[in-house]
């Protein structure tokens, strides 16, 4: 016999105080807090519990009893379905007050105690929308029925569609004419390839449960400096489908300078160890950066706004205070952006990364640009970044530290603590393990400076420096 499910109450009135880590909004029910999505700071809302622990509760929004004054109209017709850009309802300016507040909240809270100083003032984005360089789209047998089509009263399909995963439902995506986080002519493409492939012979959309069908993911990629790149990901080769959609994209739209495809018959959308196929144009797209060009490939990492990375690797360089004389080590380099970025400053630039390829991405930035003061290593970082690597690659005065979300492997920390570099510049995009880190680092540096920089409007996401002096 099945266990019974729990029955949860339903919260009526619930006053929104506060916004929490992740984006979630949070008010209180006698001890407990209680989180739910959606909501703003001077909502009063009927929350459904879904979720009960010992400290808190989880919920949804069943009624609106009165409406936050903070609240705007969101813009985007897929909001509150699409998973992305959930904070759309708040005005940017109460944006980047909440990520403000959540760069301190964190920083104070979980750094075992560390001192922090006063944090700078959030760098916001000046553009809103149509921000981002890279989208991925993917392609379901399953399309996801708006609320607005279902109130329309029209005959409904639920067939194939192209566009992003809806929360919770990993076989359904969202499909809309306008997605507003890239520029043109992102959803012109979209758009295209999903009219020239729905419901034709051959072109099957995937079944993300029984891993069936042709058509698995369209990457759309553009530069400041006009070029795009298109990457079609298969699920088998068909050559003649393949050709047919690729000769239609490329006399269609001749903006595209890199037309590419990938063959991924793997039960994962993971691309990084497929091999991507240049079919029309280059296989890359360059990005410029102050009198830098950057050549990305297919699978290259680089920052999905360009504009905001600018602002963050400008205050990077300002806080490694650079004279030309020093050694600085730059972990988790990715393409090398940053390690390029600031190699006319320094004598010399050691880079490491755990992707072999963006390892030959960051040398061949470095050709390009003519620096000729960097190196590069791939592999783990805690088994490159050893006693016996400082000793051969010397001694670093400055390291840029940029790990990913779960930070740094505490091998790692304690490398770093043996180095004993003058400057320590951590650029994070989880402020949470950013903190962690810090009060593993405080035993040898004090935090003298934190720069919070928004990298992505309408999200809860937020990318934090921290300076940090050896004491």
């Amino acid at each position: 016999m099945g266990r019974k499910k729990q029955k949860y109450p339903l919260i009526e009135e619930l006053k929104i105080t506060d916004i929490a880590a992740e984006g979630k909004a949070l008010g209180r029910v006698d001890d407990k807090v209680l989180f739910v999505a959606g909501a703003v700071v001077g909502d009063v809302v009927d929350v459904q519990i879904n979720s009960s622990r010992r400290r808190f509760m989880e919920g949804y929004i069943v009624r609106f009893v009165e409406r936050s004054p903070l609240r705007v109209e969101p813009f985007c017709t897929a909001f509150g379905e699409c998973g992305g850009c959930k904070w759309q309802m708040l005005p940017y300016a109460e944006q980047l007050k909440f990520k403000q507040q959540q760069v301190e909240d964190q920083l104070t809270r979980l750094s075992n105690g560390t001192p922090i100083p006063a944090i700078n003032p959030i760098l916001g984005s000046e553009k809103t929308e149509f921000y981002r360089n890279k989208l991925e789209f993917t392609f379901s047998n399953k399309r996801w029925v708006t609320k607005a089509e279902v109130a329309s009263g029209a005959e409904l399909s639920s067939g194939g569609g192209l566009g992003f995963h809806i929360p919770g439902m990993f076989d359904k995506v969202i499909d809309i004419e306008k997605c507003h986080l890239q520029g043109d002519p992102s959803n012109e493409i979209r758009n295209a390839v999903r009219s020239f492939t729905l419901g034709k012979d051959g072109f099957e959309y995937y079944n993300l449960r029984s891993h069936e069908g042709l058509m698995r993911n369209l990457i759309v990629r553009t530069t400041s400096t006009g070029e795009v790149m298109v990457i079609v990901v298969f699920a088998k080769d068909d050559q003649n489908e393949r050709v047919e959609l690729l000769e239609y994209l490329k006399s269609t739209f001749p903006q595209i300078t890199s037309l590419c495809y990938i063959i991924n018959s793997k039960l994962n959308d993971s691309i990084a160890d497929q091999t991507a196929i240049c079919y029309h144009g280059t296989p890359y797209i360059m990005e410029k950066m102050e009198e830098l060009s950057f050549r990305i490939n297919p699978k290259s990492f680089y920052q999905t706004n360009s504009e905001q990375a600018f602002e963050l690797y400008k205050q990077t360089r300002r806080m490694a205070a650079l004279t030309g004389s020093e050694v600085v080590y730059d972990l988790y380099t990715g393409a090398g952006t940053i390690a390029n970025f600031v190699a006319h400053q320094a004598s010399k630039v050691v880079g490491i990364e755990y992707v072999e390829e963006a390892i030959v991405d960051a040398r061949e930035n470095s050709r390009l640009n003519g620096i000729g003061n960097t190196v590069f290593y791939a592999g783990d970082m805690k088994d490159v970044l050893t006693r016996d690597f400082i000793e051969r690659n010397g001694r670093p005065d400055v390291m840029i530290v940029d790990p990913p979300r779960a930070g740094m492997h505490e091998d790692v920390v304690n490398v770093i603590l043996f180095a004993e570099p003058k400057r320590i510049v951590y650029v994070s995009c989880n402020p949470a393990t950013q903190a962690r880190d810090l009060g593993l680092l405080a035993t040898k540096y004090r935090v003298t400076e934190v720069q919070p920089v928004d990298m992505f409007p309408h999200t809860a996401h937020v990318e934090n420096i921290a300076l940090l002096i050896h004491i």
